[in-house]
């Protein structure tokens, strides 16, 4: 019998780059999730709508119908076409000279291909303070260095900041508007300014564009307006409540989807089959409606709220980025949170700053209505 004491220890194999990830910190609100009993959860970032019948029914035949096999890698032509049929419209002509598109695993596999495709160690990516969760660990995971600039206290970026910190060593930026966690759509002076400063400096500019539908006071604004090299990423996750099912999808430059549809070859493969023929229902599907009530909720919650706290103006999304009261840390405010069987994810979770916590406000209006009687109790205590 093998005597496993002589083995290596399991943890010498990994990585050293694996040492820049923790866990994340909203997974660990949604491991308590399960454990309170009938919490108040604000916590997730997923509609609470469910996928509209004529995108399931259309997945259930395509799987019926044996569409249960690998697509192209690129994904169906179909999808892709109707995708970009509506990317052209929205952008100038000078935009989509040189745009191709790829569907991917989710927006998580359309950053994962991007950044890998284009990032060597010692390389630098700009982002902002708050980030998604996952920019500067997917940067990290590289050996590149996640430079972020702190947008705080309007969470919108100060372009002369940001130009003072262009280097070099600058790869890429990463954009983020409607955003997560603050809820922030950025002006289109700024997207704009950003926008042309990447073309003027040779950097990547990825824009992603995952709640491009809640833009609640105003049209969604593109960067890829002004610079025709920018990298999109979107998908239907947030749109149409496909979370679970991991169709996004990418365009930018023919150059740079090249690399990434070979990458995806060798990795994941496609986009899940059954699940793009649902997305290419969901092209006509009409969500003016959730669009609506999400907008609704926005208004109810901050109004509620804004005696109390210091809320960023959240455009779009469907989040509150909340300072915590009376000076206190975010962290300390969301464990007395979760004593009070509410549920919040603190702001460290996307900032060097412990200052805020972050809502999602894609719940019932019942539950909207429970958390903000705590969260007014806590604010007066």
């Amino acid at each position: 019998m093998h005597d496993i004491s002589k083995g290596r220890d399991p943890s010498e194999w990994i990585a050293r780059s694996m040492g820049k990830f923790e866990s994340s910190g909203i997974r660990k609100v949604f491991d308590l999730a399960r454990k309170l009993k009938n919490p108040v959860n604000l916590s997730i970032g997923q509609p609470d709508f469910e996928v509209p019948a004529p995108i399931r029914h259309a997945a259930a035949r395509a799987i019926e119908a044996g569409h249960n096999s690998y697509t192209v890698t690129q994904g169906m032509a179909e999808l892709r076409e109707g995708i970009l049929a509506r990317v052209r419209a929205s952008l100038p002509t000078a935009a989509c000279a040189d745009r191709s598109i790829l569907l991917t695993s989710g927006t998580t596999g359309s950053l994962v291909l991007a950044l890998t495709c284009v990032l060597d160690p010692g390389d630098e990516v700009i982002g902002f303070d708050p980030w998604f969760v996952m920019y500067p660990n997917l940067t990290g995971l590289r050996d590149a260095t996640f430079i972020a600039v702190d947008t705080a206290p309007s969470f919108i970026p100060d372009l002369d900041r940001v130009r003072a910190l262009v280097n070099p060593r600058t790869k890429a930026m990463i954009v983020n508007s409607p955003a997560n966690p603050t809820g922030a759509v950025w002006p289109e002076e700024t997207l704009r300014g950003l926008a042309e400063l990447c073309l003027e400096k040779g950097i990547l500019l990825i824009s992603d564009e995952i709640y491009s539908m809640f833009s609640f006071d105003g049209p969604h604004i593109s960067p890829a307006r002004f610079n025709p090299q920018t990298l999109v990423i979107d998908g239907f996750s947030k749109s149409h409540a496909m979370t679970g099912w991991r169709v996004g999808f990418t365009h930018g430059p023919a150059r740079l989807i090249e690399e990434m549809i070979k990458l995806q070859q060798f990795t994941f493969v496609c986009a899940p089959s059954m699940a793009q023929h649902g997305a290419l229902v969901a092209l006509d599907v009409d969500m003016s409606a959730e669009v609506a009530s999400y907008k609704a909720r926005r208004d109810f919650i901050r109004a509620e709220l804004t005696h109390d706290y210091h809320i960023g103006d959240p455009g779009g999304a469907f989040y509150l980025y909340v300072r915590a009261p009376k000076g206190r840390l975010g962290t300390e405010f969301v464990a007395e949170a979760i004593e009070r069987n509410l549920l919040i994810i603190p702001g460290k979770v996307f900032s060097h700053h412990d200052t805020h916590f972050r809502i999602s406000y894609a719940a019932s209006m019942t539950t909207l209505e429970r958390g903000v009687e705590i969260l007014k109790a806590m604010a007066r205590t």
